[in-house]
């Protein structure tokens, strides 16, 4: 009964970090999401790739330049001693300026996260965004949003992030990533299994 009761509490806590992830990262407090990775933690999202102090910073420059909510499901956690996975269903939901064109971008995805504990307190090792589905509509009937997608090659992009990655190739300072985790990318499935791995007790 006491190993059960500590693996629900675990797994509450893991849960836990992973809303607090996204409250913090919604609101810009910056300080208390830096709090929620080690100190190496890496992060792998469509428009960036790599240690996740850099990407808290990038985060930091661009806020308000346009407005973004992540709606997170409950997650799925996998435990094993001081390891942990979670995986957990994410609507994006961003609104900003396209060309002086107000926008809504949506994208159904799941973070998969590596989670570790340190000092009794678990932390984010690694998030990958995984993509499923996306759309782009203006906010209101727009001809001239109807010319920016007939004069585009949106179909260049995969299925999956396809309206994300439009509005990232076209925005000022920004690129893709140089990995974008999909459904049904091989990608993806070498990242399942090498996650797998390490909640096994593999390195890494």
């Amino acid at each position: 009964m006491a190993d059960s009761t500590a693996a629900l509490a675990d797994k509450a806590a893991c849960a836990e970090l992973v809303q607090a992830w996204g409250v913090y990262r919604d609101r810009g407090r910056w300080q208390e999401l830096r709090g929620t990775f080690t100190p190496d933690g890496q992060i792998s999202v469509s428009w960036f790739r790599g240690p996740f102090e850099q990407f808290v910073e990038r985060c930091r420059v661009n806020y308000g330049s346009g407005w973004s909510r992540h709606h997170l499901f409950v997650p799925a956690v996998k435990l094993n001693g001081d390891r942990a996975t979670a995986e957990t269903g994410v609507i994006i939901r961003v609104r900003q300026k396209f060309n002086d064109i107000d926008i809504d971008l949506t994208s159904c995805s799941r973070f998969l996260d590596r989670m570790e504990r340190h000092c009794g307190t678990w932390l984010i090792a690694e998030r990958a965004a995984i993509y499923e589905r996306d759309r782009l509509d203006p906010v209101e009937p727009s001809a001239a949003f109807d010319e920016l997608f007939a004069a585009a090659d949106a179909a260049q992009y995969p299925e999956q992030y396809r309206y994300m990655a439009f509005r990232i190739a076209h925005a000022p300072g920004r690129s893709l990533a140089p990995v974008i985790y999909r459904d049904g990318g091989p990608e993806t499935a070498d990242l399942y299994a090498r996650f797998a791995d390490w909640l096994a007790g593999k390195p890494a």
